[in-house]
């Protein structure tokens, strides 16, 4: 290299400067042949100097130093030339075409519902603004932070992935200038220098030691100056921070905020300097002040001062990297090698896992530089967004249980990467097939929710924390961002992998299968009202996610056979104790069934069943791809066991009858309010839908007089039908007209409701548009109101545009008011007074119209 060296020299003098042109600044790492050392060595000098105010920094004065005495000579010695002219030519050397710019939190995003593959899929304001989607339907959205504009990624868009500024060979770019390539001088000093920057940058911020640096970095005339520096948590109030440190530091308000607003902008602050034990005494002080109850104390440290110059120094480092990269990807993919390469002979991880296994260590400021250094390299370079990913992946489990008992948004948290990678349909497919990331994603919920589980094996949230359970949602949304574009092309190797990330979620919903059974309260009123909102909200996160498996599932016919068979397995598993229960024989007309003795007004019962409803979901699939016949090779007919099947969904149905029948009223609010969801447009699909479908299946497979007699007896309503109980009471008749009422309706339903593709011959916009025919039959309607009735897929669309008009007509408004979709009145013919998804109110107010 020294040789290499004196040839730019020679070069140089052959050919003097202009006059005016900058002169390459004299480099102390020329004639040196290891550049990791002499650039540490150089650090070590500097940057205890540039950044040795750190209560009150000249920020000016500060940028100044570090671009004249360490970034330019950087650059300088990375092109050879003036770093102006080189970075001017390569600005001009033709648009890139990812956009890649990173949102920070308030920031508008658009996305478009015609051509985004999935609603992750957004466009930042001015690619936006010269691209074709703004002539299509899209939705605004205020970004969190964190994510970044997919422009250019043509595995994002259906139609338009490129905006103007980043069509490939787009005019003003001619053919020579459209790349100019780095020479290969460039490229061979980014592979000397890139490494050595990256590795400072890692080792700095993770850098543990408070008094010490590493080696290389230490200096012989080491100073005494120390400082106490303050942490953000999301736990503490502003105004009690702002507390704390008047009462611990003896200082003004005003000082006290300052510090308190940085805190929170940038992750941490030094509020105090001076020798070691002033330092600590402070920390103490504020960690005594900041303690209550209640409360942890907040995050104090006392750094060395050269330790908290280099770890500020590292993050601007960072900023020179990201700034370096954007200009050309030889540089962002010599830095994505860099990153990957694993240290030989060391247990470590590769440089880029290391900054992810650190991240719920760092703070605020820290973390926001590493992951535009994510976005800026790996993520512009699809190769190596890939082996990014996989690493992600590797590491999955335990980034995920960091970020549970981390306290900082989910925003900041290395995790809110993972819709960068599993919602790119090449991408998921790999890592489902190389790394199995479905049963990764439900292992890791496995192995997070056991906090939750009873004696019984079954989940109970009472008490739960909803900051920790929020957390949780994170990892439970990875699963819908995975699952969101299903594969066209299935190998063995997909196949298998799909169906052990299938059987481990069914683990998950073997859990869920049964869960807070309630029973009924008589006598006295409940004391208190139990928890419900957690097992309703989890079971409104999981609900595209069913219906999303289920789609994955039908895409196969042997594979759909399969998980059926797993599914059918494990609801027969959870149906143990009822098959062991005793039996009672009912008879009515000369027909008589044996059955188990089971009531729902006195046993325990409950509302969540979703292993019962996939398996219903499945059944319809079958149904739907006339593969119904095969059923027999996978689940034996002697096996089926029907009346298990039917068992617990009608239940959950005679629970509503009883609610109805308000037998259940010293059960107080939050069954009212499990049952309405339970009906709901949120929940309805995953949940009342699938019991009807499960009795129309029980209904279709069973001796008719044995399912009525089966139904006749959950209801509680033999003896009724008997004749055999004589009451003078008007509150009990009441009540049995109401269950007799209830019971004929569900068995309306189970005969008549045949919009469902698979039950009936119908399609997905059929469906839809019946749903918009009975809403309509209650009331003309604006069109949010339709759509907030009407369910949403997993891309948050309802299909409302696609059909409407085909059954409506729009009434523009008048004077004041909304315009209204009115029904045509040819679609008046399709309504049915006995629709399911009536509530007690609509059906009156449809009929009444």
């Amino acid at each position: 290299m020294a040789d290499e060296e004196m040839d730019g020299a020679e070069r140089m003098d052959v050919s003097p400067e202009p006059p005016l042109a900058p002169q390459r600044p004299a480099s102390w790492w020329d004639q040196q042949v290891d550049f990791y050392t002499a650039f540490l060595h150089h650090l070590a000098q500097l940057v205890p100097e540039i950044y040795f105010a750190e209560m009150d920094p000249d920020l000016e004065k500060q940028e100044e130093s570090v671009q004249m005495s360490i970034l330019t000579p950087l650059e300088w010695y990375l092109f050879g030339e003036d770093p102006d002219i080189c970075l001017e030519k390569l600005k001009h050397s033709g648009a890139f075409q990812l956009c890649g710019k990173v949102f920070k939190s308030g920031e508008t995003t658009y996305s478009c519902r015609d051509c985004a593959i999935d609603p992750t899929c957004v466009l930042c304001m001015d690619c936006f603004q010269s691209s074709v989607h703004k002539n299509h339907r899209y939705k605004m959205h205020t970004s969190t932070g964190g994510g970044f504009c997919d422009c250019g990624d043509t595995e994002a868009w259906k139609t338009g992935p490129f905006c103007v500024d980043h069509e490939p060979g787009r005019a003003g770019t001619t053919k020579e200038s459209l790349h100019c390539p780095l020479n290969e001088e460039v490229i061979a000093q980014a592979r000397r220098i890139f490494p050595s920057v990256i590795k400072y940058i890692v080792e700095m911020t993770i850098w543990e030691e408070e008094k010490e640096l590493p080696p290389e970095l230490q200096i012989r005339e080491k100073n005494e100056r120390y400082y106490c520096v303050l942490f953000n948590d999301e736990h503490h109030s502003y105004d009690h921070v702002i507390y704390s440190l008047q009462r611990a530091l003896d200082c003004e308000l005003a000082e006290a905020q300052l510090h308190t607003t940085a805190i929170d902008k940038e992750g941490r602050r030094a509020v105090k300097a001076g020798v070691y034990a002033t330092c600590q005494e402070a920390k103490e002080d504020i960690k005594s002040h900041s303690e209550n109850v209640s409360q942890h104390p907040l995050h104090v440290e006392v750094l060395h001062s050269v330790v908290m110059a280099h770890q500020k120094f590292a993050l601007r480092l960072g900023s020179w990297m990201n700034k370096i990269m954007s200009y050309s990807s030889d540089f962002r993919q010599i830095f994505c090698q860099a990153c990957l390469v694993e240290e030989p002979g060391s247990e470590n991880p590769c440089l880029i896992s290391r900054l992810m296994l650190w991240d719920a260590k760092l703070y605020k400021g820290a973390r926001k530089i590493l992951h535009e250094l994510i976005f800026s390299s790996f993520f512009m370079e699809m190769e190596y967004k890939k082996l990014f990913a996989m690493e992600f992946v590797k590491y999955y489990k335990q980034l995920q249980k960091e970020y549970i008992s981390d306290d900082h948004e989910r925003s900041i948290s290395i995790t809110a990467l993972s819709v960068q990678m599993l919602t790119v349909p090449t991408l998921a497919r790999h890592l489902i097939e190389e790394q199995n990331v479905i049963s990764v994603i439900t292992e890791t919920l496995l192995e997070v929710l056991p906090e939750y589980l009873d004696r019984n094996n079954k989940f109970n949230f009472q008490g739960y924390s909803q900051d920790k359970l929020g957390r949780v949602y994170a990892v439970i949304c990875d699963l819908k961002y995975i699952l969101i574009s299903k594969p066209v092309i299935w190998t063995e190797r997909l196949r298998a992998q799909f169906l052990e990330g299938f059987r481990s979620f069914l683990k998950i919903l073997t859990c869920m299968q049964g869960m807070e059974e309630i029973r009924r309260q008589v006598g006295q009123h409940i004391e208190v009202d139990p928890d419900w909102e957690a097992a309703i909200a989890i079971q409104m996160q999981l609900k595209n996610i069913l219906l999303m498996f289920q789609e994955w599932c039908a895409c196969d016919e042997d594979l759909l056979l399969v998980a059926y068979k797993e599914c059918h397995k494990a609801v027969m598993r959870c149906s143990t104790n009822f098959m062991s229960s005793t039996k009672t024989v009912v008879q009515l007309c000369g027909h008589s069934l044996e059955t188990k003795s089971y009531k729902v007004s006195e046993d325990l019962v409950s509302i969540h069943l979703p292993l019962s409803r996939t398996l219903a979901g499945l059944h319809v699939r079958l149904s739907r791809l006339g593969a119904i016949s095969r059923l027999h090779e996978f689940v034996p007919f002697d096996g089926f066991q029907v009346e298990v099947l039917v068992e617990y969904p009608l239940r959950c149905l005679v629970l509503v009858a009883q609610v109805v029948a308000e037998m259940w009223r010293r059960n107080g609010l939050s069954l009212i309010s499990q049952v309405f969801y339970y009906q709901d447009v949120k929940c309805r699909e995953e949940m009342y839908d699938k019991d009807i479908i499960m009795l129309q299946i029980g209904a279709s497979i069973m001796d008719p007089n044995k399912f009525l007699l089966l139904v006749l007896q959950r209801y509680e309503l033999t003896d009724a039908f008997n004749k055999t109980i004589s009451t003078k009471d008007q509150d009990l008749i009441k009540q049995y007209n109401t269950l007799i009422e209830e019971m004929l309706q569900v068995l309306i339903y189970i005969v008549g409701e045949r919009y469902v593709p698979g039950v009936g011959n119908v399609t997905r916009e059929e469906v839809i548009m019946r749903e918009i025919t009975h809403l309509l039959c209650i009331e003309p309607m604006p069109h949010s109101a339709i759509a907030r009735n009407l369910p949403e897929n997993e891309n948050n669309e309802t299909g409302l545009e696609n059909v409407i008009n085909k059954v409506a007509t729009f009434k523009k408004p008048g004077v004041s008011g909304h315009g209204v979709y009115e029904l045509k009145d040819e679609s008046l013919k399709d309504f049915n007074m006995y629709f399911y998804h009536y509530s007690k109110t609509q059906h009156s107010k449809a009929e009444h119209m």
